[in-house]
Formats: C-alpha cells, structure tokens, sequence
C-alpha cells in the first residue's frame, strides 16, 4: 500500500505591529490572546493579567489550511506549536508496511506539535481532515516568556500532562475494552469536547472518516460500521453518514462504564 503524503502549508509570520497596521488583511490576524473566543480551552487558559499580556506579545504565524493539507510531517525539524481556531485535523504515525496509525484527533483550541519536544523533530504528522485555520507559535518564544512568568511555566507544564493523560487513555481502550466500549468512549469525548465549545452535546458532524475512527480505537472498518449499526438499533444513536445524533447520553455513558474485558 503506498502511502499518499500530504503537502505542507507554508508558514507566513505574522509580527502584531505589522497585523495591526494592515487593515486589508484578514480580521482574524488581529486577534489577541487575551480576546480570542478560544482563550478558556487554549493556552491562556487559567492566566491572568501580565501572563496574557505577555502572551499577547508573541510574534505568532497564522495560516490557513486546506483539507488534507499537513501542517508538519514526520521527521521534520520541532519550532512551533499550533493552536487549533478552526478545523478539525488527525495525528499519524507511518508504519512500516505503509499503513497510516491515527494517534489523535484535534479540534478548535487544543495543541498540536507537542510531539516534537522530545528530539526536536515531530514523531508524527498532522493532516487537516476539513478547512481550518492555526496559529503557529515559535516554542523558542514561548520558553523564553515562561522563564520570566511561573504561570505561564505552570500553564505548559498542563499542556504536556494533558498529552501524557491522552496517550493514557489510548492505551485504555486498546488494552482492556471492547468494541462497544470504545466507540461508546470515543463518542462521549467528542460530546465532552463540542460541548466544552459552545455547540449541542447530542448532535454533531464526526469530520473524520469510519476507517480513521478504526485506527484510533483500533477496530477493523467492519467492525466500527458494525458497532455503529448496533447502537441505532439499540437506540442509542441516530446516524446519517457523517452526522450523528445521540439519542441516549444516559445508555451510552452505561457500556463505556461497563466491566471491562
């Protein structure tokens, strides 16, 4: 199987002076930190005052990306991190046969590109799965505020641990939980998530595909389309392609709970 490798979109900095001098540029450019819709599940979270002055310092890149687009490939060189505005992208890991592992999906105000920390390049890529729009954060700039702010330290420090949390929560639903269980988990958390961000808890539009869902939980395509039929006929789901609709959070939080294998 060969693997079809994503074009990278371009980074264009974007210095705050210049972004607030340039009024043919897109409004979007313009906004701070410390006035983004996003600042409560973003990186501002919990800071206050001189933290997010500071952060509205930054000299940040925005860019627009396309669906399918990579904002990073494996193996390319760590210097910034992405906050998600709008979108929603997949994390993979290539393997060896050519076949693609979904490690993650992000969504409006949640980091991408921690995975490059560890050795300075990304262990994974990022792929838009529809038409969005990061901020792109040099992470140079961004240590060196924390040096002077323990806030903003405190609040990186929650950045890697909700990474650390995720990757143990994978390993959950890979290890001990069956079919059920794990699309039962995976829908809760996109529940979870939309709500979070203002938008209905019971009725979304899933941006990834079933065979992505698969790789995630790790479940053959048969399987994922499987249990989905399953929950419609329990009467749990109302599922149209892409767009499901939950017709009983109280049933579906009951498998996730239930005893696991």
């Amino acid at each position: 199987m060969q693997t079809v490798v994503a074009a990278t979109a371009p980074v264009r900095f974007v210095p705050r002076e210049t972004a607030l001098q340039a009024p043919a540029s897109p409004a979007a450019i313009t906004t701070l930190c410390s006035t983004c819709h996003l600042k409560e599940l973003c990186l501002p979270c919990g800071l206050t005052g001189i933290d997010v002055e500071r952060l509205d310092g930054l000299k940040f890149a925005r860019r627009r990306v396309k669906e399918g687009e990579a904002l990073y490939h494996e193996g390319e060189n760590f210097q910034f991190l992405y906050a998600v505005r709008s979108g929603t992208f997949k994390s993979i890991l290539n393997l060896k046969d050519g076949r693609e592992q979904v490690t993650g999906f992000q969504m409006a105000g949640e980091l991408l590109g921690l995975d490059g920390l560890a050795s300075g390049k990304h262990a994974s890529s990022a792929i838009a799965l529809e038409d969005g729009e990061i901020c792109a954060i040099p992470y140079a700039h961004l240590t060196e505020l924390a040096t002077v702010s323990p806030h903003l330290h405190l609040a990186m420090s929650r950045m890697m641990s909700r990474e650390i949390v995720r990757e143990h929560g994978l390993m959950m639903l890979l290890g001990s939980m069956n079919a059920e269980q794990r699309l039962a988990a995976f829908l809760l958390n996109i529940s979870q998530r939309m709500k979070a961000r203002g938008y209905s808890a019971s009725e979304f539009h899933l941006r990834m595909m079933r065979v992505d869902i698969g790789s995630y939980l790790g479940m053959k395509l048969e399987t994922v389309s499987r249990t989905f039929t399953s929950f419609q006929h329990q009467g749990l789901l109302k599922v149209d392609k892409k767009h499901v609709k939950i017709l009983d959070l109280d049933a579906l939080q009951q498998i996730f709970d239930g005893p696991v294998q």
